[in-house]
């Protein structure tokens, strides 16, 4: 049997096994990379941070394959290439900008924890990409997410004060309305980016009012995403005020690596311990303590699944599955005591073998 997620540090396996000497395939069936469906810079971008941020042997290999394909894929002026085929080709996708936003923050991980070698190349491509400004909410939290990464490590930065300057001025704020506090009219994907913007940009700014609808946005987020004793999400198709909040399918991994990053913001920004509880639940998430109860990561392999589904689970175990399973999994182990980390649960039992287990 694989390392899967039997070991205290998420395994970087089955990301490994998606990736060859270009990128992460975006794609897969079952475990196996789809090669006909090529790679795509956001599930790079991603890549690239979260084998930055691990501790896996696995990481020194996948960093520079990941880190290549964003400076081939950077078109200039913070545009990025969105898909390449298996034939090596761009395809004749346009780019997008929450594509672009992710290629960003992989450069700033990359150039504020990633090896020391590699660190001024990622450095030098996230300043060539910094002038990246969208008028797309979740592309400018991602670049401001970004911004914040590199201020902590070097606070004179002046391309990430530029985006976070800008951010501040620009990120969707709460609205006055104690139903529905969001600032659309539906929650979508990857909701939790939002708040943890705000968090991220009014940290770095001394702003306590941006802080504050951070909290009080991420605070809304999960009362309104929390069933009973965990976390059931809004599915692919949303959801809007006075839609009713029973279980609905398809769920994405990505809700729950979110939901972590920002409550892993919110405790690093405040140091409040109630942050650490929805922080636990999104990864009891990945191990069954879910609507459907059934667990998110492919024990063997490690894999996250790709959408849970009434009753069972997407067999298929793509990049952006995956990448949701690691950063949620590094993100608990990183701040869950080691009491809670033994204790994350799939649904109804407490888990016989942790997803921790040293």
């Amino acid at each position: 049997m694989g390392r899967g997620v039997t070991s205290l540090s998420p395994s970087l396996a089955h990301l490994a096994r998606m990736t060859d000497d270009t990128g992460v395939f975006e794609h897969a069936l079952g475990a196996v990379p789809r090669r006909s469906d090529g790679w795509c810079t956001d599930d790079n971008g991603r890549a690239l941070a979260v084998a930055c941020r691990s501790d896996d042997p696995a990481a020194s290999d996948l960093i520079p394959v990941y880190l290549a394909f964003l400076v081939h894929a950077h078109k200039g002026a913070g545009r990025f290439h969105l898909r390449m085929g298996f034939d090596r080709r761009w395809t004749d996708d346009p780019d997008s900008d929450d594509a672009n936003g992710r290629a960003l923050f992989g450069l700033a991980v990359a150039a504020a924890r990633g090896p020391e070698a590699l660190r001024w190349s990622a450095g030098r491509l996230f300043d060539e990409a910094a002038v990246l400004r969208s008028q797309h909410p979740r592309a400018l939290a991602h670049a401001a997410v970004a911004a914040a990464e590199l201020v902590a490590v070097d606070p004179e930065h002046p391309a990430a004060w530029d985006l976070l300057t800008d951010a501040s001025r620009a990120l969707p704020r709460p609205v006055n309305d104690p139903a529905w506090l969001w600032p659309y009219r539906r929650l979508t994907y990857a909701n939790a980016l939002i708040p943890e913007a705000l968090l991220a940009v009014g940290a770095a700014l001394g702003d306590d009012a941006l802080v504050g609808d951070g909290l009080r946005l991420l605070a809304w987020l999960v009362d309104e995403e929390t069933r009973k004793d965990h976390f059931s999400f809004v599915p692919t198709g949303g959801r809007g005020p006075g839609e009713p909040r029973r279980p609905a399918f398809d769920q994405q991994p990505i809700e729950a690596s979110s939901m972590a990053d920002a409550c892993a913001r919110a405790f690093d920004v405040t140091a409040d311990d109630r942050w650490l509880e929805p922080l636990g639940l999104a990864a009891d998430w990945f191990r069954g303590a879910n609507d459907s109860g059934v667990p998110m990561v492919d024990p063997i392999t490690g894999g996250g699944y790709d959408g849970l589904e009434r009753g069972g689970v997407n067999l298929n175990q793509g990049a952006e599955s995956t990448l949701a399973a690691i950063s949620t999994l590094q993100q608990a182990k990183r701040l869950l005591p080691r009491a809670r980390l033994a204790g994350l649960r799939p649904a109804g039992q407490r888990a016989a073998a942790s997803a921790f287990k040293s």
